[in-house]
Formats: structure tokens, C-alpha cells, sequence
């Protein structure tokens, strides 16, 4: 096997493919190599459907090979080291990898030891988790028969801040439906303050959240889980406040609050992987150390990240990797026959396409200042206001973008 090539991609996610597609799209005579060892290739945004039952779970798979972009080497192996000093990428039985240029992009992975209890406790009996079993969490809506219904996240980054949100409101939307709502409090206890960091989203989501009579506990830091007694432990944040108080049963452990739940959705806490962390390419917090507009690392400028790893200020999501990709892709060619990069610069877009209900969707765009930016294109959907409910959002979210991510995104074609 070659040991060497122009540029090494690591990652066969949404970043690294998409990178890789782009790069061969540009240029078909690039020597590209990506390491990635799954062999299924996952739609995740489409998990948030299928946890509510309206999606199928096989849709959201496909075959790496079916995705990988032609052109592209494709070392079946996992990274597992870095020796920037000498261009090479240590993998985990094919040996180390030189290159000319690097792209990294692994995508996060889930350190369930930061919540003692998770590790026992999700994807079994009442706790779910769209993030890991979106099939499970179905399983748990449908059998639900009311009582407190728990919606939380980690204290950590997690992969699309607005996910855990996302499968409240369709589960309220169908506890209405079972005849459960009568006898069922919805409570979603978040470590923020706020329920979403852009204003003009947060005054339409605090309006749903109204007409949900959804109870927010704001402030609240999960700290553990007990799956035998079906508690939910919380240490209280300054920022500690509540909205749309509901009565549920509540327990006091020395400084913990534990709350009572008779089902509970959550995020795993998301970390960069070991191989990551333990490399010299990283920041003090742990992610990969580039900059913010250009993408390439801050002391290695053969080296770039992109994707859930990089060190940005802003949300991680597959909407902010779609406007990452062309970044890198035009600072990597530059450098090759120019020495130098280009002009092109990440402005922190991301978006949070916010499902509301069945057939509703606000769609949340933003850049580094925290400003609304929506998409003038959704102007040809006939969408005045994105921040508010509309049933095209949700035709944009269930049939549009699952289309443009395999038949345009994947195949390096800018959207």
C-alpha cells in the first residue's frame, strides 16, 4: 500500500467527505487519501424524524463505499496519532501515512464517564437518546403512558445545540395525539439561561413553549444519573431560574437536585476523540487549534480542521460544514500553486433547522456575532420569516436537504 500522498483527509463524515468531493471537483488529477473505518455512512439531522416516528431509520444509512468520492484512496483504518514535524498520521494497523497537505476531520465522539449512571442507563428501559438510538427513543414515546417527561443535555458541547428541543416538541406533539398529555408534564432542564442565543428565534420558541405548557429549568448542570430510581441529578448554576413551573417530584442530595422522571431524553457529553486530545495540535480546551476565518491550524499551515472538532465559536453542525468545506478547499489548492492562501473566509455560519411540531419548523441561521442571517434563497420557498413556524420549513428539513446532502453535498457540489 502507498504510504504517501498529496493530501490525507481524516474522516469520512459529512466535513471530510464533502472536503474530499470538493477537492477532487476542483482538481482530478489531486492525489486525495481519507482514512475512515465505519463502513455505514449515517444522515444524523434526520435522527430528530426518526426518534418521532416520522422517518425511517434505513433511509438515514448508506454504504461508505456508496459515498466515498471518486478519485479518493480510501484507507479502511482509524487514526490514531500525529507527527506534524514530519507530515505523517500514525493509524491503527496500516502503519503511519505521510502527506503533503492534511485535512482533519473526525467528528466528535461521547464520554460517558462524565456523567456517572449515563453509561448503564441510556438506550435501556425509559432513557433514550436521539443522538445514539433514534429507534429507541420512538420505542419510548410510543409506550410513554404520562407521568414527567424529561428532556436535558450534558454541561459539554454537543453536536447541534437544539436537538434536545427538537424531540420535545414533536414528543408533546404526540403525547397530545396518544391521549397522554392530560396526565404528563414536559420539563427541559438545560445548563443555559437562555432558550436559544439568538432573540428573534428565542420569542417564537418561548411562544411554543407556552402554547406547549412546556416547564423550563434553566441553570441546571447534569451531574448523574440514577436509572434505578429514575432520577435525573443537577447541580444549580447561577444562571438557575424557572419558567412555566410545574409541580413534579423533586430531591434534594446535599447540593444536587435530582429530578424525577418516567422517561428521559438526552445528549451524551461530546468530546473530541482521544487520538485528538492527546495530540499537539490542539488548544487548551481540547479542539483542534485553527483559525476561525481560514480554517488552517494556527502553527502547522500544511494542516487544516473543519467539522465538530475545530475550535470555532459557533454551533457544530452539518449547515456550518457546508460553508467550512470550500474555505479549506480553496486555501489547500492555493497553497499548492501559489504558496499562499486565498481570500475566502468562514464568517461562523451555522444554522439549527428547529422542528416544532409535526409539519412545523423554525429554521435558526447565525453567524459569529450571534446576528440572524437567513438564506435569501429561501425567499424562492415562499418563506417571509424564518424564525417563525412554517410547514415549508418542515418539507425543507424532511425532503430537501436529506436530498441535497446525498446528491449534492457528498458529491462536492456547493449549495
Amino acid at each position: 500500500m502507498k504510504t504517501h500522498y498529496q493530501i490525507l483527509v481524516i474522516g469520512g463524515g459529512t466535513a471530510g467527505i464533502m472536503t474530499a468531493a470538493q477537492l477532487l471537483k476542483k482538481d482530478k488529477s489531486l492525489d486525495v487519501a481519507l482514512i475512515e473505518p465505519a463502513d455505514i455512512h449515517y444522515y444524523q439531522p434526520a435522527w430528530t424524524l426518526v426518534g418521532a416516528g416520522t422517518y425511517n431509520y434505513n433511509k438515514t444509512a448508506r454504504p461508505m463505499s456508496s459515498v466515498m468520492p471518486k478519485g479518493v484512496t480510501w484507507i479502511k483504518d482509524a487514526a490514531s496519532g500525529f507527527d506534524p514535524e514530519n507530515n505523517s498520521v500514525s493509524t491503527k494497523s496500516s502503519g503511519n501515512i505521510g502527506y503533503d497537505y492534511l485535512v482533519v476531520a473526525p467528528g466528535l465522539t461521547y464520554d460517558y464517564s462524565l456523567v456517572p449512571g449515563l453509561k448503564e442507563a441510556i438506550d435501556k428501559g425509559v432513557v433514550c437518546s436521539n443522538y445514539t438510538d433514534p429507534k429507541h427513543t420512538w420505542t419510548v414515546l410510543k409506550n410513554f403512558k404520562g407521568g414527567t417527561a424529561l428532556f436535558t443535555q450534558p454541561t459539554t458541547t454537543i453536536k447541534c445545540g437544539g436537538a434536545p428541543q427538537k424531540i420535545m416538541y414533536l414528543a408533546e406533539s404526540y403525547f397530545r395525539k396518544s391521549g397522554v398529555k392530560d396526565k404528563t408534564n414536559v420539563v427541559f432542564a438545560t445548563n443555559g439561561g437562555v432558550i436559544f442565543g439568538i432573540k428573534k428565534i428565542a420569542e417564537t420558541l418561548t411562544k411554543i413553549i407556552d402554547k406547549k405548557d412546556i416547564n423550563v429549568r434553566f441553570g441546571h448542570q447534569l451531574k448523574k444519573i440514577d436509572a434505578e430510581k429514575q432520577i435525573a441529578w443537577y447541580a444549580l448554576g447561577d444562571n438557575e431560574s424557572e419558567y412555566n413551573h410545574k409541580d413534579i417530584e423533586v430531591s434534594k442530595e446535599g447540593d444536587l437536585v435530582g429530578i424525577h422522571y418516567d422517561m428521559l431524553h438526552l445528549a451524551p457529553p461530546s468530546v473530541a476523540p482521544k487520538f485528538i486530545q492527546e495530540s499537539i495540535l490542539v488548544n487548551e480546551a481540547k479542539w483542534l487549534d485553527v483559525d476561525q476565518y481560514t480554517m488552517q491550524h494556527n502553527k502547522y499551515p500544511n494542516i487544516f480542521g473543519l467539522g465538530d472538532i475545530a475550535a470555532l465559536p459557533t454551533a457544530k453542525t452539518g449547515a456550518a460544514i457546508r460553508k467550512q468545506a470550500p474555505v479549506v478547499v480553496d486555501n489547500i489548492i492555493r497553497l499548492m500553486k501559489y504558496n499562499r492562501i486565498g481570500d475566502k473566509s468562514y464568517n461562523g455560519y451555522s444554522s439549527c433547522p428547529l422542528v416544532t411540531d409535526y409539519g412545523k419548523m423554525v429554521l435558526a441561521e447565525f453567524d459569529y456575532q450571534n446576528r440572524f442571517t437567513p438564506d435569501p434563497k429561501l425567499k424562492q420557498m415562499f418563506i417571509k420569516d424564518s424564525s417563525k413556524e412554517h410547514w415549508r420549513l418542515w418539507i425543507l428539513k424532511k425532503y430537501m436537504l436529506p436530498f441535497l446532502y446525498w446528491n449534492k453535498m457528498l458529491k462536492g457540489k456547493e449549495v
